[in-house]
This record gives C-alpha cells, sequence and structure tokens, in this order.
C-alpha cells in the first residue's frame, strides 16, 4: 500500500519537539493558570519537550518581546501562547503575533474556528483570532485561553501535526 504524502512526511517528522508555553494574561500566576498547565501535561502526555514557560501581560511589546526571546534561544522550537485572542481593546496578543511572522498558516485559525463553531461555542467562534504561522523558523501557535479552547487547539490540531510542522520548517535548512 502507497503512503500519501501527508502520511510520508509525517513519517519523517521528528520524534520530539522542545517547547516554549507562554500564557498571556493580566491575572494568571503559575498557581491559577490552568490553561498553560493543560498545554504542557498534553505537550509532555504527546512526547513533546517543555523548554520553558512564562506568563507574560497582554501588553503589545511585553509580547513580542517574549516571543522574540523564545525565537532567540536555540533550545526552543516552538512557542504555544493562550490568552489575549479576543476582540477587547486590552487583547493584543493577534496583532502582536501577527505583526512578527514571516509566515502565516491561516488554516490553523481557520480550523480552529471551524471545529469551535461545529463542536464547541457555536456562533460565538467568529471571536477568536487564534492564528499560527512561522518566525525566525520557529512554529507559532496562539489561542484563546479558556481551558476548552485550549484543549480543542492542541488535541485536534496542534499535536497531531506539531511533528510535521517542524519538518516543513527544517526541510529547507
Amino acid at each position: 500500500m502507497m503512503l500519501t504524502s501527508v502520511e510520508l512526511h509525517r513519517q519523517e517528522s521528528p520524534a520530539t519537539v522542545r517547547c516554549m508555553v507562554v500564557t498571556v494574561s493580566d491575572t494568571r500566576t503559575p498557581d491559577t493558570d490552568k490553561s498553560g498547565d493543560l498545554m504542557k501535561q498534553l505537550l509532555h502526555s504527546s512526547g513533546y519537550l517543555i523548554a520553558e514557560y512564562r506568563i507574560v501581560q497582554d501588553d503589545y511589546a511585553r509580547i513580542q518581546s517574549i516571543i522574540q526571546e523564545g525565537a532567540a534561544n536555540p533550545v526552543v522550537e516552538a512557542i504555544l501562547l493562550n490568552g489575549g485572542t479576543g476582540i477587547a481593546k486590552r487583547d493584543t496578543t493577534y496583532e502582536a503575533v501577527r505583526d512578527l511572522l514571516d509566515k502565516e498558516m491561516h488554516g490553523f485559525g481557520e480550523v480552529f474556528r471551524y471545529l469551535s463553531f461545529a463542536e464547541d461555542i457555536g456562533s460565538a467562534a467568529i471571536l477568536s483570532r487564534a492564528i499560527a504561522g512561522v518566525y525566525r523558523d520557529k512554529a507559532i501557535f496562539s489561542m484563546p485561553g479558556s481551558s476548552g479552547a485550549v484543549n480543542l487547539a492542541m488535541t485536534r490540531i496542534i499535536l497531531p501535526e506539531l511533528g510535521h510542522v517542524m519538518r516543513e520548517i527544517y526541510k529547507d535548512m
């Protein structure tokens, strides 16, 4: 039986990825960060490594700074953010991530909103500004900060494809 190109790419993908987990919040602490903890647990249970974990205030410059720090760290291969993706004035994660990306993976936000609509929150999915892409050869994923949104994004999209994403990033290096 012939493998599809996607199946072949998945076989050629790295077995693990070193991740930086970032929670964007003005109120969460390491003790109250349920979404960040969930991200770390899901990554760990899927065989991925947590290279770094941070909480940063919902501030455009601070978010960009933490992404730039992660991208400069040779141990970090992927940066996963949760929080600050809504439409309130204070929500700046989308803009901070978008303005850094070298390449955007439009499909991440599209599929996330589709799954949110179909399986979780209905028409409120239009309020999500989930985004993903590549910045300085690092995979970047940004999702809403609720535990439900994190679980959906991680289990249905990120975990199944993270190795494949890294394979695509690394193949031209």
